[in-house]
């Protein structure tokens, strides 16, 4: 397993649109309060300046709780507030060209929905792959038909890198994700859209440990 494996276990992306008006330092202090071990700046909206000062905002708080701290599409802001990583899509920078500018310290996640595309980030340099959307999911209008398992089970035969699943994904799918092969998950509803974001992301921490214990035994 790969050195990285526990650091990816659960991955919180952040969504204002979805959060009740609640800010990126509140969905982030609640998820890392329930255990994420990734927040994963996402903010469509904002750039430059702006997502720098959340993102600083966002950098203390990872710190502090010895999470990591990804942003999502901007590899200049990732540098910018020295964040762990970045993590880009099949539509932004290329990830050949986002790995030779995060250098070889930092990571860089790449979003696949196809083994093709998979197998083609982790030649150029992936440290993680974002696969999915493995189920329905309302959190991201642009995602693609969904891979259920199937899709996600080939993809983790294929590829050596750590996937982490993503789309869909509930406290009672878990198991199966994991069996499937996936290092960890990403949520963004599941976490940023719940009345109470502390404890859904306790459920989907304690998920996963008991799903990747029962894989290992």
């Amino acid at each position: 397993m790969s050195s990285l494996a526990p650091r990816l276990l659960l991955h919180v992306l952040t969504d204002c649109a979805m959060s009740g008006g609640r800010s990126e330092e509140e969905m982030a202090a609640a998820a890392l309060a329930g255990g994420a071990t990734v927040v994963q700046l996402r903010r469509k909206d904002v750039a430059g300046d702006e997502l720098v000062r959340i993102g600083r905002r966002l950098r203390a708080l990872t710190r502090a709780a010895g999470a990591l701290l990804i942003v999502n599409d901007d590899v200049e802001v990732a540098l910018a507030i020295d964040a762990d990583g970045a993590h880009v899509g099949q539509s932004d920078m290329p990830a050949t060209r986002s790995r030779s500018l995060l250098g070889p310290h930092r990571l860089l996640g790449v979003s696949a929905s196809t083994v093709e595309e998979a197998v083609h980030a982790a030649a150029a340099g992936a440290d993680y792959i974002g696969f999915g959307p493995i189920f329905s999911t309302s959190s991201k209008s642009d995602a693609s038909a969904p891979t259920g398992l199937v899709g996600l089970r080939a993809a983790c035969h294929v590829v050596p890198t750590p996937i982490v699943a993503i789309g869909g994904i509930t406290t009672q799918s878990v198991p199966g994700v994991i069996r499937a092969g996936a290092t960890g998950i990403a949520v963004i509803a599941a976490v940023v859209a719940a009345p109470d974001m502390e404890e859904a992301a306790r459920e989907l921490r304690r998920a996963v440990e008991d799903a990747v214990r029962e894989v290992k035994s």
